[in-house]
C-alpha cells in the first residue's frame, strides 16, 4: 500500500519561505509521478505543481511560476515544495499526490493527508 506523508507546513509571514516534504511508502517511487496540490477555506482543490519521476519534466501553476519549485529526490522516495514569497493568498491545505505512471497528467492515484500552511500579512 502507497503511504504519502507531508509535513513542513505552518505559519509565516508574507515574503517568507517553507519547504514541504513528502515522504512515499510502498510501490516503487521512482515510477511515480508526483505532484502537489492545494485547497483553501471554501475553495475547491487546485493544482500546484508536478514533477515527473526523473526530475526532467516539471509543470506549475500560474499562480505560483517563479515562486515555488518542486523537486524530488528518488534515492529519498521524497518530493519537495520550495515555496518562496509566499503570499496570503497561498495559504491552504497542501497535499502531496502520486499517480501510477512515470508521466506527468491530470490524474493521481494516492493522496497525503496535508499540511497547513498559513501566511500572514
Amino acid at each position: 500500500q502507497v503511504q504519502l506523508v507531508e509535513s513542513g507546513g505552518g505559519l509565516v509571514q508574507a515574503g517568507n519561505s517553507l519547504r514541504l516534504s513528502c515522504a512515499v511508502s510502498g510501490g516503487t517511487f521512482m515510477m511515480y509521478a508526483m505532484g502537489w496540490f492545494r485547497q483553501a477555506p471554501g475553495k475547491d482543490r487546485e493544482f500546484v505543481a508536478a514533477i515527473s519521476w526523473g526530475g526532467g519534466r516539471t509543470n506549475y501553476a500560474d499562480s505560483v511560476k517563479g515562486r515555488f519549485a518542486i523537486s524530488r529526490d528518488n534515492a529519498k522516495n521524497a518530493v519537495y515544495l520550495q515555496m518562496n514569497s509566499l503570499k496570503p493568498e497561498d495559504t491552504a491545505v497542501y497535499y502531496c499526490a502520486a499517480r501510477n505512471s512515470p508521466y506527468i497528467a491530470n490524474d493521481y492515484d494516492y493522496w497525503g493527508q496535508g499540511t497547513q500552511v498559513t501566511v500572514s500579512s
